[in-house]
This record gives structure tokens, C-alpha cells and sequence, in this order.
């Protein structure tokens, strides 16, 4: 049967380590999980229960944006974490952040139009451009600048659109206000879109992360529940749009999705409000955190990204090897521990990199650096 090329995508690195992974679960192995950067815990307890008590009322289409009481409580939110006076009309709930970023594509963009990643990035932003018939412009960036785009890179790539996450996936590193403001600043004069991922926001540790609605409202922002909220696989998340933009991506997303899923809806609403568990879960990470900061170098992997959030480390294992990819397999196979090569991240450096997520529970947190620690030992021996 014919097919399309818009199917030639790479495939997602991390999903392949999760179910070589799984696979030697199944055969019995003790397999430590820091590759996928997902939480241990689920969603939060009272917001199962409060879906739980909902779920004798019919659970039918909710209107294409999303619930109103989920949109106003989200709104709400960027009041209580940045001070921004946020109209609720102005956000989009999402099947997904995957789903956001779909639907900010298709109405930002006609095809080919050149869309900007800062190398490391999550990998999915590249795969879901070319898949809608977009160029996805991958940007190399450096140490200095903490591994993120420089407004200086909107004209010398000649960019329609530019795409940042702060934290980032995978470096864990921040934007501040300033450096936002000079981004956006930068493809207002270019002409090109702004595109703010900030679905790692409430994962911060010594400083917060800023919004880019703190900068400017000609910005897409795109958040997620699954990470701070702890629910990967609800799959619900939101975006924020400007006031003209809203009709058009409300017609988009009535065609593409009808809708978010109800009951994830639903959830969602319950689990913005569970601020004593989300906290909980926060210093898990922050303690995991500083296990890695002190485990990694005792293993070898002294150089790495400065995570200033999210719940990954990225570390450069270039001493070791130019092949992650084989280096990833023989950590699996040697000790058990999941992680995951660069190549997700960046297709050329990426080579030379690995992701250590601390998601999962301390205790694995110290068995997976102590397994690391005695395979680079041995390893150097």
C-alpha cells in the first residue's frame, strides 16, 4: 500500500530504552528507571477521588476549548504562580502537551515555513514539523548560554518561529525574564512566532521558572498535566493563545480532537488544588536531585548541564565514548539502570551525551547510583 512521507519521522530513542527495559523486567531483572521522564508517584489521591465520586454523571463531549471551570482554574493558576492577570478565554485545553504543540503547528504555520529548536531539545518537536510539512531549523547551542537559543539565532537562521522550553528537556536548564523578553523581542521584529514550552513549571529547585506571559502576549505558552500534577498518562494539558488567536485554534481542535478527555478534565480541575501532595512530590525530586549532583561525579559523570528544574540530568560521557547509543545498552545490560543516549536530543553532539531522569523514587535513586558507580569502576579498571 502507498504511503506518505510525512511518516518518515526518527523514531522516539527513550520509548526504544523503555521496552528493551521492559523486556528484561519481563525476564525477571531489577531494572532501575532513569530513563523516561516520567514521576514515580500517580495523580494526586484527591483528585482520583473526586473523579472517582464523578463518574456515575455521563462523561460525554466536553466544548472543543475544554471545560470553563478547568480553563478559569488555570487561569487562575498564572495568577497565584507569576502574578499575571490571565483571561480564561485566552487558554486551550489539550489532549496532551503533544496535542498542543499539534495544534499551535497547524495554526502558526504554512507548510515548510522554518521553525527553530536550540539543540539539545525534546525530540518530538522536530518529528511532529516534519510530520505536518514543516521545517524543523536545529540550532546548536552552547555552554554559555546554558544550552538555550540566543535571540541572535531568529535572523541568522531566518526563522518563521522559534521554539524554547524553560526548564528544558534535557538539560533541566532556565530562561529568565530577561532572556525570554529578548527572544520574543527578536521574533517580533523577524516576524516570526513565539512558542514558550513550559510543561516542567512547579518542578524548580533554587530559583522559579519565569512564564514568557511575564514578557509578552504574542506568545503560544504550552503546559502540561503530567509532569508537576503527576499525570503522564491522563494525557491532558493547555495552552495559551492570544486573544486573536483563539477562534482559530478552537476550530482546529474541534476537527483534530473534538475535544480533551472528560474524566482527565475532570481530574484535572481536582489536582490543581492538591498542593500539600504536589509539594510532597516536589521534594522527592529536590532530594533525588541532590543525590545525582553528588552520585554522578562519584561515578565519573562529572560534566553535565546545570538542572535548574524539570528532573534530568544531562551529562556529556564524551570521555568515555562517541557512542551513546551502545554506551546506553551496555549501562542496561551491565547494571540494570535505564537511561537514555543523546541522539534523542540532539542527532549529531547527541552522541556523546546521556539523560539521567530522577523522577522515580529515592530509593532507586541510591540503588541506580551505586549500580553506576560500581559499573564505571570496573569498567576503568
Amino acid at each position: 500500500m502507498r504511503n506518505s512521507t510525512r511518516g518518515d519521522v526518527d523514531p522516539f530513542i527513550v520509548m526504544d530504552v523503555m521496552e528493551a527495559a521492559r523486556q528484561a523486567e519481563a525476564a525477571g531483572r531489577s531494572i532501575i528507571h532513569m530513563e523516561v521522564g516520567q514521576p514515580g508517584t500517580g495523580a494526586p489521591k484527591a483528585a482520583t477521588e473526586a473523579l472517582a465520586a464523578a463518574l456515575d454523571d455521563p462523561l460525554g463531549y466536553t466544548v472543543g476549548l475544554g471545560l470553563p471551570e478547568l480553563r478559569q482554574r488555570i487561569a487562575k493558576l498564572y495568577d497565584e504562580w507569576y502574578g499575571v492577570d490571565l483571561d480564561p478565554q485566552r487558554v486551550v485545553v489539550t489532549a496532551g502537551a503533544s496535542g498542543a504543540f499539534l495544534l499551535a503547528f497547524s495554526a502558526l504555520f504554512d507548510n515548510g515555513e522554518r521553525v527553530g529548536l536550540g539543540l539539545p531539545c525534546y525530540p518530538s518537536y522536530r518529528q511532529i514539523l516534519r510530520a505536518v510539512g514543516l521545517t524543523p531549523v536545529e540550532m546548536p547551542t552552547a555552554a554559555a548560554a546554558r544550552y538555550q537559543p540566543v535571540p541572535s539565532d531568529v535572523a541568522a537562521h531566518q526563522l518563521d518561529g522559534l521554539i524554547v522550553a524553560s526548564p528544558a528537556n534535557p538539560t533541566g536548564t532556565m530562561l529568565d525574564l530577561v532572556e525570554i523578553r529578548a527572544l520574543s523581542d527578536a521574533c517580533q521584529e523577524a516576524g516570526a512566532a513565539f512558542i514558550s514550552d513550559e510543561i516542567y513549571h512547579g518542578i524548580d529547585y533554587d530559583k522559579k521558572p519565569v512564564t514568557a506571559l511575564q514578557a509578552t502576549d504574542e506568545v503560544y505558552v504550552v503546559n502540561s498535566f503530567s509532569k508537576y500534577f503527576s499525570m503522564t498518562g491522563w494525557r491532558v494539558g493547555w495552552m495559551v493563545v492570544p486573544e486573536d488567536h483563539v477562534r482559530r485554534v478552537e476550530r482546529l481542535a474541534q476537527n483534530m480532537f473534538i475535544c480533551a478527555p472528560h474524566a482527565s478534565q475532570r481530574l484535572a480541575l481536582a489536582a490543581i488544588d492538591c498542593d500539600d501532595e504536589l509539594q510532597g512530590n516536589l521534594e522527592v525530586y529536590a532530594e533525588n536531585r541532590r543525590l545525582m549532583l553528588e552520585g554522578l561525579p562519584k561515578a565519573g559523570f562529572t560534566k553535565f548541564a546545570p538542572p535548574d528544574g524539570a528532573f534530568y540530568v544531562y551529562a556529556d560521557v564524551s570521555d568515555y565514548t562517541d557512542d551513546a547509543l551502545s554506551f546506553a545498552s551496555e549501562i542496561l545490560d551491565q547494571t540494570g539502570v535505564a537511561v537514555t543516549p543523546g541522539l534523542d536530543f540532539d542527532p549529531d553532539e547527541g552522541r556523546r551525551w546521556l539523560r539521567f531522569s530522577y523522577a522515580r523514587s529515592t530509593a532507586d535513586i541510591i540503588e541506580g547510583l551505586q549500580r553506576l558507580e560500581r559499573f564505571m569502576s570496573e569498567r576503568q579498571a
